[in-house]
């Protein structure tokens, strides 16, 4: 069996939001394309309380993408984003969403970053997403979304080592890019942990 997973396809990372991904919105059509092919979907959703310490607004002299030491972690400042409850944190309007849609939301924590839909960047909290693949009995991951550096990055790497087959739509995600090589070096990490880069024309019907 196989799962689409849509990581943390929302209005603050799409042009005009809060943390914007350079032509993030372009990848909405492809991925309505790719959500009737499967029979199983979820979605990731970055959901962060107002206080979360990986906003630089909460630090005192924080600057946006300046790297601290965030609890033993390297932690990244980004603006405020996907704040609870805020239209930020909506998913973008033109998915094609379905009513059974499973979504597993992550940064709820204020004091550590959750790049990954399984796990927090410490792997201290689960969102719960490896059990319910498991217990659909889902063997194969797809994985779309934003952004190809972060948060989809993580998740595929998680997805990978708990042990399910896994594959990134390279044509369905897009890159942050704090350095302009960033979405190379991710997806060269990613190919070099076992993850298959592929495009959505590549992407069978179940």
């Amino acid at each position: 069996m196989r799962a689409l997973i849509l990581v943390d396809i929302q209005n603050d990372f799409l042009p005009g939001g809060a943390l914007a991904v350079d032509q993030g919105d372009q990848i909405i059509p492809i991925v309505n394309q790719l959500i009737p092919k499967f029979d199983l979907v979820v979605a990731t959703q970055d959901w962060h309380p107002k206080n979360h310490e990986s906003f630089a607004s909460n630090h005192p002299d924080g600057r946006i993408g300046q790297i601290i030491d965030l609890h033993g972690l390297d932690q990244v400042l980004w603006p405020d984003h996907c704040i609870q409850g805020t239209r930020g944190a909506e998913f973008a309007r033109d998915l094609k969403l379905t009513e059974a849609l499973k979504v597993f939301r992550k940064g709820t924590d204020p004091t550590v970053d959750s790049y990954s839909g399984f796990f927090d960047n410490d792997h201290r909290n689960d969102t719960g997403l490896s059990a319910f693949l498991n217990e659909k009995k889902i063997s194969q991951v797809f994985v779309v979304g934003l952004a190809t550096d972060y948060c989809v990055k993580f998740t595929a790497l998680d997805a990978v080592n708990l042990g399910f087959n896994t594959s990134v739509v390279t044509d369905a995600v897009r890159a942050v890019n704090l350095a302009p090589d960033d979405k190379d070096v991710a997806l060269n990490e990613m190919e070099a942990s076992g993850i298959t880069l592929i495009t959505s024309s590549q992407v069978g019907r179940i």
